[in-house]
This record gives C-alpha cells, sequence and structure tokens, in this order.
C-alpha cells in the first residue's frame, strides 16, 4: 500500500484537503494553485506540494491541479472508492446519532447493523434497522461482510465485545469508547474522545486569558 512509508501527520491532513477539494468541486472550479488551495486552508503551499509529493503530486508547475482528479485520488488513497459495512455497538444517543448520519453513505461507508445489551431496547427500531443484542455480533459480522466495528457503548462492556471483533478478524474499529483497545497490529483503531477534543478547546480559551 502507497500509504505505510507516509506520516501519520500527513494522513492526518488528506480528509481535510477531501473536504475543501469537494467544496470546490461543488462550486465548478476545475482548477486550483497551491497557491490558491493554501489561502482557503490557512495551510502553507509548500506544505501541500509536500504532501501531495508523496503521494506522486498530482500536479504541474505552472499549470496547477485538476479539482476533479485531485478530488478522485485522495478519495482513492482514503479507500473512498470502496464500499465500507459498517455496525455500531451501543445504541444510545451516540450511536443513534451515528446511525442517523447519512453523510457516511455519500463517503461509501454503510450502517448494516446495531447493537446492545439493554433488553428494554432490543426491537426498537433505529433509521430502519432493529436493535439487536450483542449476542448476535459475531454471526452478523460474518454473514454481512462487516469490516468496520463502530463501538459507542461504556468502556466497561467494550473490552468484552472487542474480544468478539477479535476473533471476527474485523478490520477496524471506530472506538468512541474511553478506553484504551488491546488488539492484534491487523486491526486497525481510530480513537475518539470527544471530551478531549473538548478540553483542548478550554486550554486555548483558558490560555488566551492568561
Amino acid at each position: 500500500m502507497q500509504g505505510k512509508n507516509i506520516s501519520q501527520v500527513v494522513i492526518s491532513r488528506l480528509p481535510r484537503y477531501f473536504r475543501y477539494l469537494g467544496d470546490l468541486k461543488d462550486e465548478g472550479m476545475e482548477r486550483i494553485s497551491s497557491g490558491e488551495l493554501s489561502k482557503r486552508m490557512n495551510v502553507t503551499a509548500s506544505q501541500i506540494r509536500q504532501d501531495f509529493n508523496h503521494f506522486g503530486g498530482f500536479g504541474q508547475q505552472g499549470y496547477g491541479y485538476n479539482v476533479n482528479y485531485l478530488y478522485e485520488e485522495i478519495g482513492k488513497i482514503l479507500g473512498l472508492d470502496k464500499k465500507h459495512n459498517l455496525i455500531i455497538i451501543g445504541a444510545g444517543n451516540l450511536g443513534q446519532a451515528l446511525a442517523n448520519y447519512m453523510n457516511f453513505e455519500k463517503r461509501g461507508f454503510f450502517v448494516k447493523g446495531i447493537f446492545d445489551c439493554k433488553e428494554e431496547i432490543i426491537g426498537q427500531t433505529v433509521r430502519g434497522m432493529k436493535i439487536m443484542h450483542t449476542s448476535k455480533i459475531a454471526d452478523f459480522i460474518k454473514e454481512n461482510n462487516i469490516d468496520i466495528a463502530v463501538l459507542t457503548l461504556p468502556k466497561q462492556g467494550a473490552t468484552e465485545i472487542v474480544k468478539t471483533l477479535v476473533e471476527c478478524n474485523i478490520c477496524g474499529i471506530w472506538n468512541f469508547a474511553h478506553v484504551d483497545l488491546d488488539v492484534p497490529d491487523s486491526i486497525h483503531v481510530e480513537n475518539v474522545h470527544l471530551s478531549d477534543s473538548l478540553m483542548k478547546l478550554s486550554f486555548k480559551i483558558h490560555d488566551d486569558e492568561e
């Protein structure tokens, strides 16, 4: 894979490039220079060129970048030209909000099932999907070609669920549970700690007041 030797810092910037290029596409812009893109994104033009050069460059000096081509190529690097089947484990407010978020499908991410262990909500419907008991996760993964699991459950339950996901050879885990997961290197984990982000914002506000 071409991204294996690329730093995570560069990889982390690709979704932002993809998002901005999508906006440019919607505006009908066909071509853009690194200088013009830098003004929009508040990133230096040299940084943009360095980032893109890791993947072949995509443009010609003095000619700029073809917006549609660059958008599609970055999408391929991010794996967005493929379909990904997801399950959500944890049918609380966050889990249901993610299940109802339509933009995932525009990026090729399809929620196929939602699970919880609370008997009182089993069978309830979220966006046309019945909430299933977590005991059915293993069979559902095998039968529905699931490659990503989204964890939106308390950390107490996450550890046991992860054992099942490992046994099912899940490809990736999007982890909203406040716990560090112990998984093999073959399983990719993206941790999302919402409170961490809020605390960073708090620090910036507090720092300005000093």
